[in-house]
């Protein structure tokens, strides 16, 4: 990014930026701007902007009071936005224990994990449950990389609802997902909840 912007486009994109990126620490903001930690610190304050994890601590509290289908210790990474169907986010922070150990790239099970968690979650019912999923990975993850997965439900009809997701990593989409979740309320219903098919599709 353009270093030389003027300080009222920079605080523009800055705030922008962190709105897509709530994790995002000041050091990453500085190399972003090619400006000092100091100035993405002081531009912060002058937005009223709190730091990283701040931010983190005030959005998770936020969102973890409003899921009912699932508890906030089975949505895989920070939930940090929540509308209930409508849209989230989560954020999941890659390590090495993630990886295989040969290559440090992520298994592909924790970017699905944290999509298909974030689309349940998304579903205003005390229990909901996946019934298709469709997937592509689009790039390999690596250790330590940080995943922003937004998910929005596209369509809702009765108890069935289409959740799209998309991953990304610093911008770029690395994972998308389509989720047909169902609104379950009695045993009837997790049977015809788990009679679809989950198919991955890999290029």
């Amino acid at each position: 990014m353009n270093h030389r912007l003027r300080k009222s486009d920079r605080l523009e994109k800055l705030s922008t930026v962190i709105e897509d990126d709530p994790f995002i620490t000041d050091r990453e903001l500085a190399s972003i701007f090619g400006v000092s930690i100091q100035t993405v610190r002081l531009d912060r304050l002058e937005l009223g902007i709190p730091e990283s994890r701040e931010r983190t601590r005030r959005l998770a509290e936020d969102a973890k009071k409003k899921i009912r289908s699932v508890e906030t210790g089975e949505v895989i990474g920070d939930l940090i936005h929540v509308e209930l169907g409508q849209e989230g986010i989560s954020v999941l922070e890659t390590d090495k224990d993630m990886a295989f150990q040969r290559t440090a790239i992520v298994r592909g099970h924790h970017a699905f994990a944290q999509a298909n968690s974030l689309a349940v979650a998304l579903v205003d019912a005390e229990v909901a449950l996946t019934g298709t999923a469709t997937v592509r990975y689009l790039r390999p993850i690596r250790a330590g990389e940080r995943l922003v997965a937004r998910a929005e439900v596209v369509s809702h009809s009765g108890r069935r609802h289409i959740v799209k997701v998309a991953t990304k990593i610093a911008g770029e989409d690395v994972f998308t997902g389509e989720f047909t979740v169902f609104a379950v309320r009695d045993t009837e219903d997790v049977a015809k909840a788990q009679g679809g098919v989950s198919r991955e599709d890999c290029p």
